[in-house]
């Protein structure tokens, strides 16, 4: 039992340290430095370098999700359930659901919206449509991030709870 809840918080915290770490230090890293070094196309690298990292981590998220569903069931099954072992899983699909529509949808609307724009849509007048387009789901893309921040802190609070 401890190997199978040793793997499921090792996914946990794969899944809630990368989305922080993307957040909090290679986002504002990426843009910081590419924009100084060149100013007339750094926004636009930082983006295609930002956007990568975030596709190359929706395959880290889908396997920790499903890591974390596989040992939770084994654990339900082994031993007494864990506690709330129903809640749980429904975070975690809820989670899994968020980073699939945010990974899917949401990115693919962003790269519709950049084709259109011919480029970053920064660089384009801020009553643009395409503009107010990228903007808007830009900022539901950081919402559903901090909807599944939130999860995985609640996931880990209940396994910090445990005795």
């Amino acid at each position: 039992m401890f190997g199978l809840r040793f793997l499921y918080m090792l996914a946990l915290v794969v899944w809630l340290g990368g989305m922080i770490v993307l957040g909090a230090v290679v986002a504002p890293s990426t843009f910081q430095v590419l924009q100084a070094l060149q100013p007339e196309v750094g926004r636009e690298l930082a983006g295609e370098v930002f956007g990568t990292s975030l596709a190359r981590f929706a395959w880290v998220t889908y396997a920790a999700a499903g890591l974390m569903i596989v040992t939770l069931a084994i654990m339900a099954l082994l031993g007494p359930r864990p506690r709330p072992f129903l809640v749980r899983g429904l975070v975690i699909a809820a989670m899994l659901a968020i980073a699939l529509y945010s990974s899917g949808i949401v990115a693919n609307e962003i790269e519709v919206v950049q084709q259109q724009a011919g480029g970053p849509p920064s660089r384009l007048p801020a009553t643009d449509a395409r503009r107010l387009r990228f903007d808007q789901l830009h900022a539901r893309s950081e919402q559903l991030m901090m909807i599944n921040v939130i999860g995985a802190l609640a996931l880990l609070f209940w396994e910090a709870k445990k005795e």
